[in-house]
């Protein structure tokens, strides 16, 4: 006779990196859901380049923003620089549904993604590794094709 119960017994347990990284993709997709998404600090000198976002100058961006945010922020920490800066110096994210207004959402997106991969590194002491902030972008980009309606 089986239990409702007996398929716990039966499942392999999680490993707790794992857990942490479909966490940490739920909690971002949690705030991108939101625009923008939450900041903890704004430096002027540095991103005052983003006041128009947080001023409300600038609607939430299409989906399209977002999948290239993420795009960017895979090269930057696989360390592909120097595709980072070909697709930003030839404007290649015209050529992937972007208007050229959608620069200032994608690079906020872009540093905004990248901080939280590399606090998460340092929170964890290196045990979240660039590999594994790479596959919480992947979790994280599955989320949000799951939430975000098509753009039209």
């Amino acid at each position: 006779m089986s239990s409702r119960w007996d398929y716990l017994f039966e499942t392999k347990p999680v490993p707790l990196i794992d857990h942490l990284i479909e966490e940490v993709a739920k909690l971002l997709a949690k705030d991108l859901s939101s625009w923008p998404p939450p900041v903890q600090e704004v430096d002027l000198e540095v991103g005052g380049q983003y006041a128009p976002i947080f001023t409300g100058e600038v609607p939430r961006p299409d989906r399209a923003v977002y999948d290239e945010a993420l795009r960017l922020s895979r090269w930057e920490l696989s360390r592909e620089l120097d595709a980072y800066d070909d697709y930003m110096r030839n404007k290649r994210y015209l050529a992937h549904g972007l208007a050229p207004g959608d620069r200032l959402t994608l690079l906020f997106l872009n540093r905004w993604i990248t901080d939280q991969m590399l606090g998460l590194g340092e929170a964890t002491d290196g045990r979240v590794n660039r590999r594994l902030m790479q596959q919480c972008l992947d979790r994280l980009e599955a989320r949000l094709r799951l939430v975000q309606t098509p753009s039209a």
